[in-house]
This record gives structure tokens, sequence and C-alpha cells, in this order.
């Protein structure tokens, strides 16, 4: 389903409005694959003494940024995690892993440790309903594309994706963003490129399978990969909400746009009945 439309404040009218009274943690994890502790920032509702236990909802920052971005440029975070009734992991994607296990360097084994490892942590260490009708995963810029990518790759473990600005096509982008680096050069391994981009990888989907959810501001640089999945998706029968609001590639769009998506994500869990 399609939407182009103008936000003027419409999430302050979703709910009343809360006190900040979620928990922040800073967890100490460790990636088996990569043999390495990696943090992650954990928040918690309010409530999270009282209830017996919550959906999850995993975050992946963009290029350049890391675990604790999501929660330094977008406190509302804090608020959705109480507003939605969620657990809320930012994941760390080392800065330019583009969150798959890269070819290129064997030591950058992201796609496993956010997928795989991290998961199980969480759920041992959290009260979380273990079950992927109650995983959800979502991320701005090499976020998006990073979501998109593991949800596609472990529907075994995510029950509904999201992407804000996602990079979902690396091909028209060589040399940019450490690509390189992960891939190697476009030049030499195209192949790479393209196994590697979400846009190359809907023949995974199946409809209904997983429940998605993609927007895009209509001035980023990425609006054209962004219609191009839409496109795809669509021509492929796979449902999914595609949205194109005003905005550019930056945390002014994503702080607007991350609360549609934990909304839309608190809808899905409450469908599944969990």
């Amino acid at each position: 389903m399609k939407k182009y439309f103008f936000i003027a404040g419409l999430l302050g009218l979703l709910s009343p409005v809360i006190a900040l009274a979620a928990k922040v943690d800073t967890l100490q994890t460790y990636s088996t694959a990569m043999k390495k502790n990696i943090k992650a920032v954990v928040v918690l509702p309010d409530n999270y003494d009282q209830q017996k236990s919550f959906p999850t909802v995993y975050m992946l920052h963009g290029h350049g940024d890391s675990y604790s971005g999501w929660v330094n440029y977008v406190p509302d975070i804090k608020k959705y995690a109480d507003e939605f009734q969620m657990i809320l992991v930012c994941a760390d994607g080392n800065e330019s892993s583009w969150y798959f296990d890269s070819p290129e360097d064997p030591k950058w084994k992201y796609e496993t440790y956010v997928s795989l490892e991290l998961p199980i942590q969480i759920d041992a260490k959290y009260k979380t309903i273990k079950d992927r009708k109650a995983r959800a995963i979502t991320g701005l810029s090499m976020g998006g594309h990073g979501a998109l990518y593991l949800a596609f790759k472990h529907q075994d473990i995510f029950g509904a994706a999201g992407s804000m600005s996602g990079g979902v096509d690396l091909s028209p982008f060589p040399g940019k963003w450490d690509l390189d680096k992960r891939l190697g050069s476009y030049a030499n391994h195209p192949e790479r490129w393209k196994a590697n981009s979400v846009l190359n990888m809907t023949y995974l989907l199946v409809p209904n399978r997983l429940a998605l959810i993609i927007d895009c501001g209509k001035d980023d640089f990425f609006l054209a990969v962004n219609k191009k999945l839409d496109e795809d998706l669509t021509y492929h029968n796979i449902p999914h909400d595609f949205t194109i609001r005003p905005g550019a590639h930056n945390f002014d769009y994503w702080k607007i746009a991350v609360g549609y998506q934990l909304l839309y994500f608190r809808n899905f869990f409450n469908k599944g009945n969990i």
C-alpha cells in the first residue's frame, strides 16, 4: 500500500503525552564469529519490572555511526518504548559493516552477529517474547539496507522489517561509504555488489511472510532505489507499506519516520496475539 502525504505533527496525536520513564541499558555482548565484545543499547519500557514479557525491535544505525546513535539523536525512542510497550535494541554495525558478512574481509561478520548471536543474548538476558511474531528490525540509511537484508535472509528470526531512507541497491554507489572494503571493487566483483543488494533479494520473499514498511524522503539521494524496490515488491505481489514524505537524508526526517515505523510494528505485534 502506497502512501504519499505530508506530516504535520501527527505523531503527537497518537496518544497522550507521557513521561520519558524508560530505562536505558548499555549491554556488553560477545560475537563468537568475530571473537570480540560489542556494545548495544537496550531501551526498556517503564513498566518492564511489572510485565512478564515484551516484543522486541532491533534498530540499526547508519554509516559512520554506532550503537548509541539512536538514543543520542532521537531521544523520543524512549517515549516510544513506553508508549508501544516494546523493548528496543540498538545494535552496533561498526560504522561501515553494511550488516552483511563481508566476502572481502572475513573479520567482518555482522550478518551473523546481528541476526543470530545478538538475539540469543538479548533473549537470555531480558524478558522478551521469543518468537518471530514478536521480533522486528528496522534502521536508517545503511541500517535500512541492513534491516531488510537481514529480515529477508532470516525470516525464521524476524517477523517484520522496516527501512528508513535505506541504501537498498549498492551498485549505483561504487567508491562510497567503505563498500569497496566490504565487497571488493565493483569493477572486479560486480556479482558481490548485486548479491548483497536488497533490491536483488526479493526472490526470497513470499506474500505475507514478512510484514514490511519502507519509507524515504522525496529529496533523499536514495529515493530512486527505494522506488525501484517498491515497484519490484508490487510486481511480485509482496504486501508492503511504502511512503514518500517531504524530507532529505538526515535526522530531521528520521525523528519523524521512526515513530511511524514503531507504530507499525506495535500493530503487527498486536495482530499476532502475542
